[in-house]
């Protein structure tokens, strides 16, 4: 299946985008469709075997939407063409009101009406246009949206009006005026807030660097972002943006990564280190070559990981978009049968509407008048724009918010399911660990010193090729010991090394490598057990036929790793640890980390059925990995939390990213999901709640159509600034 995402224009509410989705899902070859209302786009699964993106376009298109061009232009000319017909609308149905008052209060305006409902004409049927043209679509493609509820709730009280020239009718031109123009504002306020909303997007996007200086035969050149080929050399200065992502090959600097990881101190980058595209140079020259290019690079991962966030689905919203597929028919039926009712039983909706007597409420109006003011009532007041923005707003927000500090939702369907995590299952090496070997411990003989056993030991495993010998140099290194050069080096296969230092014969490796020449090991006894115990790697070091001491080396524990795991459990949550090392050493880490489950000896593939397992013993289970062989297990965990700076198959794996790949991060991405979801909860309450109360009090007279109008603005831009207050919440 291929996968394909579209900018779609003319979505005016959530029923447009159940439209869409319905029309696609029809087709052969369609193998699944996300319409994101809030964000305006569609992400469409389909198979180039049986239909082509032309064809798609085709059918959306058929719908009576289109497909725009880029969000941003897109969204700024939205905003522009909002913004002019709210204008025109408000200005003249503002002056027609201040005729309503004139007439009613001081003297009597002469053709009052001709006058009104010349005004009133440009509101409805030009800047009301779009509406309009939006509700005929539907129709042809015999569906409703809320364009459908705002048309006849403007369109039909106006021309309802001319029956005074036949009949003593009251007139309804103010009242649709009014209901049209109350509607653009809330429109071009609801987008405003919506383009607060996806905020993030545009952010990511500007951080881009424009252009790059690089070297072409050895002369500096400034060239367009675009026209960075692999391998070319960068040249960024101090305070410069590095143009992509690329390795430094000259230079050393410290570089403002927070953009990408939320870590606010700068990061130190020299020779042979990756740097990220659109990170700060704080001080010194780098020279870069470049690695990746285009959509390869890691600031377009992590732009392409927020749309499809936001473009996703959780779980809650499959019932709210059910619902919004039926609202507008619904709130249809429900009026027709408000005027019905008024017309029946003036009676009884007269007495209700006695007992509140509202201001607005005019008894003495005839009934046919109350029944029409009841059923417009109903039409404008009803608002499904509120359920549909519930979901993808708090996700647009709560994304973007995690985006900024570090944390990638690729998945919205995670928000949901994280609050019902009852484990979180923690790969050992790179995860809980930090999967780079340090010497942990030097323990010394007879009149040797840690500097003469750590020189010894470094000078031999300079020669070696082994994984550990790397840490026993670089402590040396760090520790500023020289070491001397070495003669005669010789390895032994699963024992150790050997090599003379100037007079001296020099032993470094296990005790099978001393035995075998002759050397006494034993005083290492107790001493080597313990640090064994401690999932420590002991290695021997002899010297002239003598121990001379112990250099310990271990995959140690991430610094907060312990905090970590405790602040989890204070949550409510429990914690495992699953590792292919042998029981003794994983139960080592384990207990330094606080973790009490611990899953050992368990193969790659066995990750996944020892994932199943607890599923069906607690749960729902998270798991955190980095690594090639975590990415099964975070496939099969109800929810996938991958390190950034493991492998990029398991960030693909994951539903949620931690790209600084520390483990407070997982902290933080318990808090955003819980805010998130917290959120869209809130949001929906109040959507429900909203339309529960004014439905019926429209259906019984006791609202002005212009006060519905006035409400059902006001509930979708509730939704939308409720999910913004995301913002102010410290993740």
């Amino acid at each position: 299946m291929n996968q394909i995402e579209f900018n779609i224009k003319g979505m005016h509410c959530a029923s447009c985008g159940a439209n869409i989705e319905k029309a696609l899902q029809k087709q052969q070859g369609i193998d699944s469709v996300r319409v994101n209302f809030a964000a305006s786009q569609a992400f469409i699964a389909y198979d180039p075997d049986v239909i082509d993106p032309e064809r798609i376009v085709q059918i959306i298109r058929k719908t009576g939407y289109d497909v725009a061009d880029k969000p941003e232009d897109r969204e700024a000319a939205q905003m522009k063409r909002a913004f002019s017909k709210m204008l025109l609308a408000a200005v003249l149905a503002g002056l027609i009101m201040v005729l309503m008052m004139i007439d009613m209060f001081w003297v009597a305006i002469p053709y009052y009406f001709t006058i009104t409902a010349v005004l009133a004409f440009p509101v409805i049927f030009v800047a009301g246009l779009d509406t309009h043209k939006a509700t005929l679509k539907a129709a042809r493609n015999l569906s409703t949206t809320m364009d459908t509820l705002v048309s006849l709730g403007s369109v039909v009280p106006y021309v309802l009006s001319f029956l005074r020239f036949w009949y003593p009718i009251t007139t309804f031109v103010e009242m649709a005026a009014s209901i049209l123009a109350l509607h653009l504002v809330g429109r071009f306020l609801e987008a405003k807030a919506r383009g607060r909303a996806s905020s993030a997007i545009k952010k990511l996007l500007e951080m881009g660097a424009k252009s790059a200086r690089i070297l072409v035969d050895g002369q500096e050149q400034e060239v367009p972002i675009e026209q960075l080929k692999i391998d070319d050399v960068m040249l960024v200065r101090p305070g410069e943006k590095i143009p992509t992502d690329g390795v430094v090959i000259e230079g050393s600097s410290s570089v403002d990564e927070s953009m990408a990881t939320g870590e606010s101190l700068p990061v130190k980058k020299a020779k042979g280190d990756d740097v990220i595209g659109s990170a700060i140079n704080k001080q010194g020259f780098l020279k870069v070559k470049v690695k990746k290019v285009g959509k390869d690079t890691f600031l377009s991962h992590v732009i392409k990981m927020v749309e499809e966030a936001q473009g996703s689905k959780v779980p809650i919203q499959e019932f709210a978009d059910k619902v919004t597929g039926f609202f507008v028919p619904a709130v249809i039926l429900i009026a027709i049968g408000a005027f019905l009712s008024w017309l029946l039983f003036p009676g009884f909706h007269r007495s209700i509407a006695a007992f509140f007597d509202f201001p607005w409420i005019n008894l003495d109006a005839p009934t046919v008048t109350l029944a029409i003011l009841a059923t417009t009532a109903v039409l404008v007041i009803s608002c499904p724009c509120a359920l549909g923005l519930a979901t993808p707003t708090a996700l647009m927000v709560g994304s973007g918010m995690g985006a900024q500090r570090g944390i990638l939702i690729r998945r919205g369907q995670a928000i949901q399911t994280m609050k019902d995590v009852k484990v979180i299952v923690f790969d050992k090496t790179g995860t809980i660990t930090k999967g780079k070997p340090e010497v942990t411990d030097i323990v010394t003989f007879a009149d040797f010193s840690e500097t003469d056993v750590l020189a010894y030991a470094a000078a031999l495993e300079s020669k070696s090729e082994h994984p550990l010998a790397a840490a026993v140099v670089e402590r040396a290194k760090a520790d500023g010991i020289s070491f001397e050069s070495v003669d005669d080096f010789h390895a032994h296969s699963g024992k150790g090394i050997q090599g003379r230092i100037g007079q001296k014969m020099i032993f470094v490796g296990n005790r099978g490598l001393l035995d075998d020449n002759g050397i006494d090991s034993s005083a290492a006894g107790d001493a080597q057990i313990r640090l064994e115990n401690e999932a420590k790697t002991a290695v021997l070091v002899a010297v002239e036929g003598a121990l001379a001491g112990i250099v310990a080396v271990a995959d140690t524990l991430k610094d907060n790793a312990a905090e970590v795991i405790g602040a989890i459990e204070r949550l409510g949550l429990k914690t495992a640890m699953i590792t292919g090392d042998n029981e003794r050493t994983a139960k080592a880490i384990a207990a330094k980390a606080n973790i009490n489950d611990v899953i050992a000896n368990v193969l790659p593939d066995g990750k996944v059925s020892q994932i199943k397992r607890l599923q069906a013993e607690a749960g729902i289970i998270a798991m955190v990995g980095d690594g090639i062989n975590d990415a099964p297990a975070l496939k099969q965990a109800d929810v996938g939390i991958a390190l950034g700076t493991g492998t990029d198959i398991a960030i693909e794996a994951g539903d949620i990213t931690l790209i600084r790949g520390e483990l407070d991060g997982v902290i933080a991405a318990i808090n955003l999901s819980n805010e998130t979801f917290r959120k869209i909860k809130q949001n929906y309450f109040w959507a429900w709640f909203y339309n529960a109360v004014a439905i019926p009090a429209a259906f019984f007279g006791l609202l002005h159509p212009i006060i519905g109008a006035a409400a059902m603005a006001a509930s979708s831009l509730n939704v939308v600034l409720n999910s913004l207050r995301l913002k102010k919440k410290i993740i």
